[in-house]
């Protein structure tokens, strides 16, 4: 039987944000995972930290997590941008929703829009920049966190399923492992491990569709580009006035579009490749069946807004994330077992501040001195 202070179910963003959260205080930590290294969510995703698309409790996690990116691309070496965030207005109504949003959003006419992403002119009316967002590779950064954490002395028990949790210990198919602390932080299978809470809280999964294609544009861009589709998304746009004028337009105009639920975004990572997508399918266990008709879909719109040559498509894929009624699951399982989920998409952008702020509060720990690695 091994001990550590702290057991982490998960090495998914929030796992290894508990991770490093508890190492940075000087505990024993040990971070138990079924798979091999960290293959769900924190991997299937655009590598976007959309900090200034927040509102309210996701911008609290979201500003704690956009520190501890910028200190961790640092310390463990991994690609990381300051890119901020361009947004593709193609409609008076969206230009609208930028505007009526405030603070940290820059607008941009079109010929500097055009200067900063390689888009077709016609259609344009303008942008914007979301000036605090990042952008990472996130195929590189998971695993190079693992590394970091490890060197820092965080035990890895991966290709071991946890089998069993309760206060002072978890159990797993490699034995049982004391435990100071349990974090729960296993993203949609909690109702896998903890179906009471999943079933109580309303947790279900959100399936969606992605691809990689390489591209050829007359220049590289700049940072993510968001669209009117993704205004209609994301907190600090969704809820307003505008926001609802634009989705009665994009939906009436695009059923279709509308029905695969899209947010037409895109991110280049630094080998040139373009991902694109992205579609939403909620269910407590979604089919695994990918529709042709979303990834043609995603293609035909890229074409339409960029100033390029037809994609040739490397890769498609599907993200699943847990899907709840809140931004957020935070719930105790039992005395010293907290259980954390980002639920409703944007882990990557939240995951470290849910896990840094929820583990201080729960456990009680001071806060972790600056420059702590």
């Amino acid at each position: 039987m091994s001990r550590a202070d702290v057991v982490v179910i998960g090495s998914g963003i929030v796992g290894l944000g508990a991770a490093y959260a508890a190492v940075r205080r000087g505990l024993t930590v040990t971070v138990v995972d079924r798979t091999e290294s960290p293959v769900g969510a924190t991997i299937r995703n655009f590598g976007h930290l959309c900090i200034g698309a927040q509102t309210g409790e996701a911008r609290r996690y979201a500003d704690v997590s956009r520190g501890l990116w910028l200190t961790l691309s640092r310390d463990a070496g991994f690609w990381l941008r300051e890119s901020g965030t361009l947004v593709a207005a193609r409609h008076p109504d969206e230009l609208a929703v930028l505007d009526a949003a405030g603070d940290g959003i820059r607008l941009l006419d079109v010929d500097e829009l055009l200067s900063l992403a390689p888009l077709r002119a016609d259609g344009l009316v303008g942008g914007a920049h979301i000036e605090p967002d990042l952008q990472t590779d996130p195929r590189t950064a998971a695993a190079a966190i693992v590394r970091h954490l490890a060197a820092l002395g965080v035990d890895f028990l991966f290709r071991t399923a946890v089998t069993g949790v309760r206060a002072g210990a978890v159990e797993t198919t490699r034995g049982t492992i004391e435990a100071g602390h349990v974090v729960v932080a296993v993203n949609h299978d909690v109702d896998q491990l903890l179906p009471e809470i999943a079933e109580r809280t309303g947790l279900q999964r959100c399936a969606l569709d992605m691809m990689r294609a390489a591209v050829t544009l007359r220049h590289p861009l700049s940072a993510p580009l968001l669209t009117g589709w993704s205004l209609v998304r994301y907190g600090r746009f969704a809820g307003s006035r505008e926001a609802r004028t634009l989705r009665d337009r994009l939906h009436a105009e695009r059923p279709d579009l509308a029905a695969i639920d899209l947010n037409q975004m895109y991110t280049q990572l630094p080998d040139g490749t373009l991902i694109i997508g992205d579609s939403h399918a909620t269910a407590v266990q979604p089919a695994p069946f990918q529709p042709e008709a979303a990834f043609d879909a995603f293609l035909t719109e890229a074409e339409a807004l960029f100033d390029m040559p037809t994609p040739r498509v490397l890769e498609r894929w599907q993200g699943v994330y847990a899907k709840g009624p809140h931004d957020f699951l935070v719930d105790h399982a039992d005395e010293g077992v907290l259980v954390l989920a980002a639920t409703t998409g944007i882990g990557m952008t939240t995951g470290l501040g849910l896990a840094e702020e929820n583990l201080t509060s729960a456990f009680g720990w001071a806060p972790a001195m600056e420059g702590t690695p």
